[in-house]
């Protein structure tokens, strides 16, 4: 860099001694030195801020800002230079780019008599193909048996170019990409990135948007995590996450970055598209997203790269010395700058450097076409490799690279830079003949109407180079792991025999209690227990969970830097760097992240690991169902536990505290298993099994079990009963055999001790016996009835299938009413496989939570064990087994107001 010109110096009218200006600033150019050569720029950097500080030390107002000029970040005399060969990787990204293309288009021309569109994008990959093509060519790792490889956040909407890579890879075949988008027949391709769908191919599913950036974050500080635990050597691994500028307002790509700056996570690079555009318009019209997105990443603690312009740029910015072609990219909105792409050279020569006739003069000698050719820095290959290899080699910071592109770049008038360039993915043939054209494919006049796709010839110069290149980075990516090479074994049932055996006389423990129990056992698990990760959201002490505190520590990449407060206590605060716990704060969306990325380990790292992530069941699947969601495509496996349960447990918490509604969000995943136990050893038995399906048998399954924060004392485990409780359903209490009028009572959860209490009541004030079913799943019987029905209707003259409470309540009598600490419709699932005949009742906690005591409440959710007693005779009547009048009656005994409000509107 150069001493500013005096052209500058004079521009500040309120420069009351312009000598003293320029002798600072000649002094400062000194520093830095004509060359500006990295180390005079480190020692500018830390003499302006020495005297910064300095400034505000003496009392003097500082302004504060994050943000740097609109120029490139990285000094074009600083960039690394290009190591590959841009013309065959120019050929290579044409190719792309007309294969996804047609991709898109054929999908969308397919089959018109069934609906036609199938939708898909072309516009987001054409922003995207230099900066994909950089990363693939020259930075990203395979697996390489060792240390593992890169992992790959894709951009979502550019699916279609990461299939185009992979079709000239040989890795997807033609059939293929004419079935993109068209999956049930097994030939298809996702439309997005889902490992579910292709469980060899996308590492992570990055749609619905915002979810990636998050879920990244919290991988890379796993990576982290197991490093310093000596469980995998993750030193040389990099999260790179792509992202679109209008991605970026979702809350959760913002939400986590001061994380990722506060635990130096080096390995975590964000590339953000900043093509300006989203779906209906500009991202900021009004005002510039890069210049945005750097102060929210600066200001947080991160590396920020800016990649605005191409090379094309540079030779006037050298000549641009009194800094107006600066100060008018500056000053130039985003809403004009896509109109600039929109338009043409004469446009931007008249709207751009028309805005000063120096700015004219700057041009002159260029035609329109020349200052068409004024890329964006994303879409030039040179600059697009230096702030790479930048990125790969800071230290101590996240990094995020803002590089602007064009939206729909090489799509011509029907695309480029225009508002609908997202929803467009239908070309006429004049746009699919000039985009050829444009791109030189090899596709003739009378080919052009089939659209086909374009295979360079087997040993060709092009595909000769793409496999070197890959070859070079250990292989192909993206690329999943489905199954891990370790083989674990999980510990017998019989090793967690405390928890199944009933507690001793006058001792009462919580189900929570019996959870903790379980894990404390799993941990000392000599081949387990290092695999276990619990994980918190500063609710420890509420789960009765402080002791892993001392026992295992909570990982911390610092240490422990200072003295705890409870240093002196047993169960004290103790960080630490190669920690088990992951303390996540007040924050269950960065908990469920965290959990993903242990939960998804074993494709990831191959390397098992356990997740135990608790939260109050309340702040957990309403807060993170999309996570949950995600978690399904990503064949997560562990444990989500929700604490503290139901809608009347929390008697004191209130509205917001009160869950009865988790289990209905549960069994909307299709892979996550899901119980509400009620006793000590349901926990146990469940929690045995889903680690051997899990671990051991490597399902693609993970379970959300509900604990409770009641004490009470356990029954224990009744021999035979297991595989019944796996089921989600087995007696607990036969009715008394005296008694020739009987119902059947179920319940789960705290509600089921109400249903015990029911019993007693019916027997001996009412004369009807009843039997008692523990029911810890409603969700797994459902889903076992409508199997059962499903076979059924498509085996029609085969033996039927009977569902599992179809068998359990045969071989009973009398109606069937169901009691949980949920809203109705989780019992109400399994209503269709009673018995033919049988009347089913079902009560639950419809409404709005409130506090006050549990007993208050359960009357007034109509839950408890008066409520119970008065639907099972009220089912009785309307069999005709006992007179209407004794529902009344019982009515009028426990006091119960016929006409107070229903809870549901209460």
């Amino acid at each position: 860099m150069s001493a500013q010109p005096q052209e500058f110096l004079g521009a500040a009218a309120n420069d009351n001694d312009p000598q003293e200006t320029r002798e600072w600033l000649d002094a400062l150019s000194a520093v830095i030195g004509e060359e500006g050569d990295a180390s005079g720029s480190e020692r500018a950097h830390f003499l302006l801020e020495t005297l910064i500080d300095h400034a505000r030390q003496a009392g003097i107002d500082v302004p504060f800002s994050a943000n740097t000029a609109y120029v490139n970040t990285i000094p074009t005399d600083q960039e690394e230079r290009f190591p590959g060969n841009i013309e065959i990787e120019e050929r290579l990204r044409a190719f792309m780019r007309w294969n996804a293309m047609a991709m898109v288009v054929r999908a969308n021309k397919h089959n018109p008599e069934d609906g036609g569109d199938l939708g898909g994008h072309i516009s987001s990959f054409a922003s995207l193909a230099t900066m994909l093509g950089c990363g693939f060519n020259h930075f990203w790792h395979a697996d390489d048996g060792v240390h593992g490889g890169d992992l790959l956040y894709i951009q979502g909407h550019s699916a279609p170019g990461i299939y185009a890579r992979a079709f000239m890879e040989g890795r997807i075949t033609e059939e293929q990409l004419i079935n993109f988008r068209q999956e049930v027949d097994g030939k298809g391709l996702s439309s997005y990135p889902h490992p579910k769908l292709m469980p060899h191919f996308w590492q992570f599913p990055t749609v619905s948007m915002g979810l990636g950036p998050l879920m990244a974050i919290y991988q890379a500080r796993f990576l982290k995590y197991l490093h310093a635990r000596g469980i995998a050597d993750t030193s040389k691994r990099k999260v790179w996450v792509f992202l679109g500028d209008g991605e970026m307002d979702e809350p959760e790509s913002l939400g986590a970055i001061g994380l990722a700056a506060r635990e130096k996570l080096d390995n975590l690079i964000f590339v953000v598209n900043c093509n300006l555009q989203r779906l209906d318009g500009p991202v900021r019209g009004n005002g510039k997203i890069i210049q945005e997105l750097e102060g929210e990443f600066r200001g947080a603690g991160w590396n920020v790269i800016k990649l605005i312009w191409g090379g094309y740029w540079d030779p006037l910015l050298a000549r641009d010395k009194d800094e107006l072609l600066r100060k008018v990219m500056m000053d130039t909105v985003d809403g004009d700058y896509q109109a600039m792409k929109a338009n043409d050279g004469a446009f931007v020569r008249k709207n751009f450097f028309g805005k000063h006739p120096k700015l004219l003069e700057l041009v002159a000698k260029m035609s329109d076409e020349d200052i068409w050719r004024l890329q964006r820095g994303g879409h030039d290959p040179q600059k697009v490799y230096a702030a790479y290899h930048k990125a790969v080699n800071t230290v101590g910071q996240p990094t995020v690279l803002l590089i602007k592109t064009v939206k729909g770049f090489g799509m011509g008038k029907i695309g480029e830079g225009k508002n609908t360039a997202h929803q467009t993915k239908k070309l006429q043939d004049d746009d699919i003949r000039a985009m050829r054209d444009r791109f030189n494919i090899p596709v003739s006049d009378e080919d052009l109407p089939k659209i086909p796709f374009y295979q360079p010839a087997e040993g060709s110069q092009e595909l000769k180079y793409l496999h070197e290149r890959r070859k070079a980075l250990g292989g192909y990516l993206p690329k999943r792991r489905a199954k891990t090479d370790e083989a674990l074994k999980v510990p017998d049932l019989a090793t967690f025999q405390p928890v199944l055996d009933p507690t001793a006389e006058g001792r009462e423990i919580s189900t929570t209690q019996a959870y903790v129990r379980f894990l404390t056992t799993l941990l000392r698990d000599k081949e387990l227990g290092p695999r276990v990760v619990p994980i918190l959201v500063d609710e420890a002490r509420t789960f009765g969970m402080e002791g892993l505190f001392r026992q295992i520590g909570i990982y911390n990449p610092a240490g422990q830097q200072y003295t705890p407060v409870d240093r002196d206590q047993v169960m004290y605060y103790r960080e630490d760097k190669a920690g088990q716990v992951l303390q996540e704060g007040i924050n269950e969306a960065g908990g469920m992240a965290s959990w993903i990325a242990a939960a998804t380990s074993y494709s990831t790292n191959n390397r098992v690991m356990i997740p135990f992530f608790v939260y109050y069941s309340m702040f957990g699947f309403q807060r993170i169902g999309d996570l949950a969601w995600a978690a399904g495509d990503m064949q997560a496996r562990g444990f989500l536990l929700g604490g503290t349960s139901g809608r009347t447990t929390l008697n004191g918490e209130g509205l917001q505290h009160e869950d009865g509604h988790s289990h209905i969000l549960a069994s909307t995943i299709p892979n996550c298993v899901s119980y509400d136990p009620t006793f000590a050893h349901e926990v146990a038995v469940i929690m045995q099994r889903g680690l051997k399906r899990m671990v051991e048998d490597q399902e693609n399954v993970y379970y959300y079990i509900t604990l409770l924060n009641e004490n009470y004392p356990m029954p224990g485990l009744k021999a035979g009963t297991e595989e019944h409780i796996l089921k989600g359903m087995y007696l607990l209490e036969e009715a008394d055999a005296g008694k020739t009028i009987a119902v059947n009572l179920l319940g789960s959860g705290t509600i089921l001790r109400e249903s015990q209490v029911a019993k007693m009541l019916l027997e001996e004030e009412w004369g009807v016996g009843a039997n008692v079913w523990s029911c810890p799943s409603f969700n797994e019987l459902a889903r076992d009835g409508q199997n059962a029905e499903r076979w059924n209707l498509l085996h029609p003259t085969e033996l039927a299938c009977v569902p599992f409470v179809t068998q359990q309540l045969g071989h009973t009598k009398g109606p069937v009413i169901a009691s949980t600490d949920y809203m109705k419709n989780y019992a109400e699932q399994i209503r269709a496989f009673i018995p033919r005949g049988r009347s089913y009742k079902v009560l639950g906690t419809d409404g709005f939570g409130r506090s006050d005591f549990r007993s208050k409440l359960r009357a007034h959710f109509e839950v408890n064990r008066h409520y119970i007693v008065v639907a099972a005779l009220k089912a009785l009547a309307d069999d005709g087994a006992v007179p209407v009048e004794r529902v009344a009656e019982a009515i009028a005994k426990y006091g119960i107001d016929a006409n107070k409000i229903n809870p549901l509107y209460a």
